[in-house]
């Protein structure tokens, strides 16, 4: 019973840990022959066979912040069924609705962003759910999007091969930084000029936490091994991620990744790590050392910056970042940074 749990036994908030998800994906039985990619660490969303092309389905929910948690719903779900190759198609979402707290406004604000960044990314918004809720304090959108792709152009993190580099777009933990500064600007007050902070909530949309474009760019110019948006635990939880999708080991180096300014002020202000603090807006792409460069050199020529900072390893190598002269093994982060924050 919930009653008798000591503190000790209960998990922070966030994902649950891997070791507990990945045993109880490992006892979801495969019950149809068509799902070619079911639920299991690593992968971003299921993949479904519909012949000649497949069907990608993802869902996930928004809870660090409530505002537009609309537009957040449709991207973040977007992001998943492109990191998987394909090109998102139909959305649907579960609104949940505070009691006590609900009026016309909210809603109407709430389907005003999902719509129009529907619209904006050539999505169609095809069902759903709305209820008020017992019990939240706070708007919950859980999204459902689908997504389709021509076989011979799926993308599966476990398609990452030893050799091969690992590319990231923009920089790390753009998500974190505009949540941050949009839920914390008081906080930060204390510690960066106001134009500062402007510009941290603007990360929102510049550089912004879409990474469509650019995954679909690089499946279009190379053929990609993997690819991966790092979300909740940010670059670090992402990187692990994928590493144990595909059962390969990872050597990164540190001074590499990019980390924009903002960022890295929010999080020395804040004393959090940009490296585990939740990521939308970056994408990791995984392709073999002969093809980096055309993905890099497409990305520029489309304003949208990469740089390789690091590759694959055998397994027995492990998770590695070289950091200051030496090397530090990576393990799962236990809880995202913003929850210090938030």
């Amino acid at each position: 019973m919930i009653s008798s749990m000591s503190q000790s036994d209960r998990f922070p908030v966030g994902k649950l840990p891997p070791e507990i998800l990945r045993r109880l994906l490992a006892s979801v039985p495969a019950r149809d022959e068509r799902v070619l990619v079911g639920p299991q660490l690593g992968e971003d969303a299921a993949v479904i066979d519909f012949g000649d092309r497949v069907l990608i389905a993802k869902t996930d929910p928004i809870t660090f912040t409530a505002e537009r948690i609309g537009w957040y719903a449709v991207h973040i779900n977007a992001n998943d069924v492109a990191t998987m190759g394909a090109r998102p198609r139909w959305f649907l979402a579960a609104l949940l609705l505070p009691e006590e707290h609900t009026d016309a406004q909210l809603v109407e604000s709430i389907f005003h962003d999902i719509t129009v960044t529907c619209e904006s990314l050539d999505i169609t918004l095809c069902g759903g759910h709305t209820e008020i809720t017992y019990g939240l304090d706070r708007p919950i959108v859980v999204g459902h999007m689908l997504g389709e792709v021509e076989k011979e152009k799926l993308v599966l993190a476990s398609g990452l091969q030893v050799g091969d580099d690992i590319i990231l777009t923009k920089g790390v933990a753009i998500e974190g930084t505009a949540i941050i500064a949009r839920e914390r600007s008081e906080m930060l007050k204390k510690h960066l000029d106001e134009p500062r902070i402007e510009r941290a909530k603007a990360y929102l949309t510049d550089p912004g936490i879409s990474v469509v474009r650019e995954a679909l760019l690089a499946n279009e110019v190379a053929d990609v091994h993997a690819m991966h948006d790092p979300t909740e635990g940010g670059l670090i939880a992402g990187l692990w991620e994928l590493a144990v999708a595909a059962g390969v080991g990872l050597s990164i180096e540190a001074e590499r990744i990019p980390v924009l300014a903002e960022t890295r002020a929010v999080c020395d202000a804040l004393h959090i790590d940009p490296l585990r603090l939740i990521a939308s807006g970056a994408l990791l792409i995984a392709v073999p050392p002969d093809a980096s460069e055309r993905v890099l050199t497409t990305l520029e020529e489309h304003g949208i910056a990469a740089t390789i900072i690091g590759r694959v390893r055998p397994a027995s190598d492990g998770i590695t970042l070289h950091h200051q002269g030496r090397w530090i093994e990576l393990h799962y982060p236990s809880q995202d940074e913003i929850a210090k924050v938030l």
